[in-house]
């Protein structure tokens, strides 16, 4: 068994009962060769590993940043939305940990089987309501009274957040979040059997002035036939580059080639003061510094890349380019 490690304080106390003689050192020893017994409850069996709660902990914490963007936007008020813990727990223990009244919203999320569970403290959704209706985001407790106008309200505003559920899950697995109803008494409700293991992801929400809880309960069946890509193994294979795909790389190249470039040719230059650009007039010659007899420069996107000379094609201006330019800064042969 792993040792468990004590805190500074615990040794100090530790240390202070020794000396007193309220601890025996012999008692100590014994104590440590007896048998340690871990109490397991098989009502409460733990079907994901460390590694994959600590990868469901990651999507939802983009889910929360997204989150908290969309309600900033959607109430124009100040929203923070973040994970507190993330657990899995039988489903019966938490239907008992919510309140007896609250907001539930049952979404699917195709392919996968089964469904999510989102609940809102009344405390957040009432805000949520108050907001919309052009208030200050007060908060008040009547969710066993919903009317159909609120229920109508609050149904497209969480319908609309699963958006971003979708789009925190795209790096594992392609989903379409659809809601499908929304309780207020978790008590009608059962996704599942009261046994059935589900994860838990927790979230301290707080909308102006008014704090609580928005819970997303996944059932073990949900993530069942996902749970291998919830390791870190498959996170970090994910993030090597993927092999090109020659049809891809033809369809890359062809638009490349078929984009427009700006090309200029160069007569000369030459550099003058505001004051005599202010002061030329008519018949007046500006000297440049390109000589009559070198070749003049084709420049594309604004670099120079080839030499050429000027001339008449099918009695149109031209220019015929005779090598490529080798004095360019930044030009690689």
């Amino acid at each position: 068994m792993p040792e468990e490690v004590l805190s500074q304080t615990e040794i100090d106390s530790l240390l202070s009962a020794l000396s007193t003689g309220e601890m025996d050192a012999e008692d100590l020893k014994a104590e440590e060769e007896e048998k340690k017994v871990r109490v397991y409850d098989f009502k409460r069996a733990l079907r994901f590993s460390k590694d994959q709660i600590r990868s469901l902990s990651r999507i939802h914490e983009n889910f929360a940043r997204l989150l908290t963007t969309y309600f900033s936007a959607q109430l124009r008020t100040y929203v923070n939305i973040s994970v507190a813990s993330v657990d899995q727990l039988p489903y019966e223990e938490f239907i008992r940990s919510i309140p007896s009244m609250t907001i539930l919203n049952i979404f699917s999320v195709q392919p996968l089987e089964g469904r999510i569970l989102l609940e809102t403290n009344p405390n957040i959704a009432y805000a949520m309501l108050d907001r919309v209706l052009g208030g200050k985001g007060s908060s008040v407790s009547k969710v066993e009274k919903l009317t159909e106008i609120e229920t109508t309200i609050m149904t497209q505003l969480f319908e609309n957040s699963l958006e971003n559920y979708q789009e925190a899950w795209g790096s594992i697995v392609e989903i379409e979040p659809e809601l499908e109803d929304l309780e207020v008494n978790p008590q009608f409700l059962q996704m599942v059997s009261p046994n059935e293991t589900v994860v838990v992801v927790s979230f301290n929400t707080s909308i102006g002035e008014a704090t609580g809880m928005i819970n997303i309960c996944i059932p073990h069946v949900v993530l069942e036939p996902i749970i291998p890509k919830l390791s870190v193994h498959y996170w970090m294979q994910n993030q090597q580059p993927k092999e090109s795909n020659p049809q891809e790389l033809e369809a890359l190249s062809k638009a490349v080639k078929q984009a427009e470039v700006d090309i200029r040719a160069i007569l000369g230059e030459a550099d003058m003061s505001i004051e005599e650009f202010l002061k030329l007039d008519n018949n007046d010659i500006i000297r440049l510094d390109q000589s009559i007899e070198d070749p003049m420069k084709l420049r594309i996107d604004e670099e120079e890349k080839f030499q050429i000379q000027p001339g008449k094609f099918k009695n149109k201006l031209a220019v015929q380019v005779l090598n490529e330019y080798q004095g360019g800064a930044g030009y690689d042969e």
